[in-house]
């Protein structure tokens, strides 16, 4: 069984929402300043055109080959609610709502964790937790909470800034660790591809990725390696629209969301889409 200091960052359930119209649930205040400020619009540029902000390399998230699988949910949105599809590319780092949905580049995007007071989300469509990953046969076979003694004195790579490092610390981990960058520009560096790099060469002897990264890179690694969630308790996936015979349920967005999982080690993911609140600056 996990300690309480491996189980705190796994407790918290994250999730993602999908779109809608922006400003739809504006309270009259913010309302009244949207239309006394015309940069505060929350009408629909296009509407026969669903436009989504999104990252332009950011597997197994999107792309701008749409290979991810929040494209593939936005094609699934669109295609419901009647509408074509166009995207605006940003990389997901610093300013990234605020050069998005605040700047009126789109009217949502498909995936943020449930709880950004900046937007508004939908229902959340899917769950995830982080995972450790480390190379097979390499002693680490049946480890599943970073209290594991065979942990002591193992090169560990982690994400700087991440939930999961806090536990690292409360399990005297960090010492040996390797941190890798939060914040990039995703077009030129990704953290996760790097650490795997590591992984594969024996820079590392594990890593600690969020668990779409980690069973995204896991597929595609060689030598083979295994993929362990810590939590029971996955974060959720959001539906993008409220299912009252309405364009699109729940049902068939988780199933699209899990088709296109690419292996993450928990059914579900975390993820929400935002809407924008019209007021909104970031």
């Amino acid at each position: 069984m996990p300690s309480s200091a491996d189980g705190k960052w796994l407790r918290a359930s994250l999730c993602v929402s999908a779109a809608a119209i922006a400003g739809t649930f504006l309270c009259g205040k913010l309302l009244a300043q949207a239309v006394e400020r015309s940069d505060w619009s929350i009408e629909l540029v296009d509407p026969k055109v669903l436009r989504v902000c999104a990252d332009p390399n950011n597997m197994p998230f999107s792309t701008e080959r749409s290979e991810g699988f929040e494209n593939k949910l936005a094609e699934l949105l669109a295609d419901k609610l009647g509408k074509g599809l166009s995207y605006s590319w940003y990389p997901q780092a610093t300013g990234f709502v605020r050069n998005t949905l605040a700047a009126h580049k789109c009217d949502v995007i498909m995936g943020i964790p449930q709880g950004d007071d900046l937007v508004q989300v939908t229902n959340p469509y899917y769950r995830t937790a982080y995972a450790l990953v480390f190379k097979q046969g390499h002693g680490l076979g049946g480890v599943d909470t970073l209290g594991d003694p065979r942990l002591k004195n193992k090169h560990i790579g982690i994400v700087a800034g991440t939930p999961p490092g806090n536990n690292m610390v409360a399990n005297g981990l960090m010492a040996n660790a390797k941190p890798y960058p939060l914040v990039i520009d995703t077009r030129v560096d990704s953290s996760a591809a790097a650490m795997m790099h590591d992984l594969a060469t024996g820079e590392i002897d594990a890593g600690i990725l969020w668990g779409p990264m980690a069973g995204y890179y896991a597929r595609q690694a060689t030598p083979a390696v295994t993929v362990v969630r810590w939590s029971k308790r996955r974060r959720v996936l959001a539906s993008p629209i409220d299912c009252h015979g309405r364009a699109l349920c729940r049902s068939g967005l988780e199933a699209r969301a899990q088709s296109h999982h690419s292996g993450e080690p928990a059914r579900h993911q975390q993820a929400a889409v935002k809407l924008r609140r019209a007021a909104t600056r970031r």
